[in-house]
């Protein structure tokens, strides 16, 4: 009877790097303190909201590249265009709540017979 050939399974997907992790948080908190500094600008709506949103939209695609399509930042880029919800540091949040669990260090494994590698 011929071997049957042993089934590998797919490799995980792999999350984006520590680098990268930490260069959205970092955007992230610069973005929203930024945004709360330029909020009085909101009361010259022809100057101010239009910065504010070419902003969002700027951060919303960076945020992409760096860490890929996630679901949170569509709610966050709409948050971001209502009137005094964009103070609440969203682009935070969003990047919080995308990357959890994401940029640490690799667990190690116990090798055989319960001892770690080392």
């Amino acid at each position: 009877m011929p071997e049957l050939p042993a089934t590998v399974p797919p490799p995980a997907a792999a999350g984006p790097s520590r680098r990268r992790v930490l260069a959205a948080r970092a955007l992230a908190v610069l973005v929203d303190g930024v945004q709360l500094v330029l909020s009085p600008a909101v009361l010259v709506p022809a100057v101010g909201v239009p910065v504010i949103d070419a902003l969002d939209v700027a951060v919303a695609a960076v945020m992409v590249a760096l860490l890929g399509w996630h679901w949170a930042f569509l709610p966050t880029v709409v948050a971001e265009g209502l009137p005094l919800v964009d103070v609440a540091p969203s682009w935070t949040l969003a990047v919080l709540w995308v990357t959890r669990g994401q940029g640490k260090a690799p667990a190690v494994a116990p090798g055989p017979g319960g001892t770690l590698p080392g």
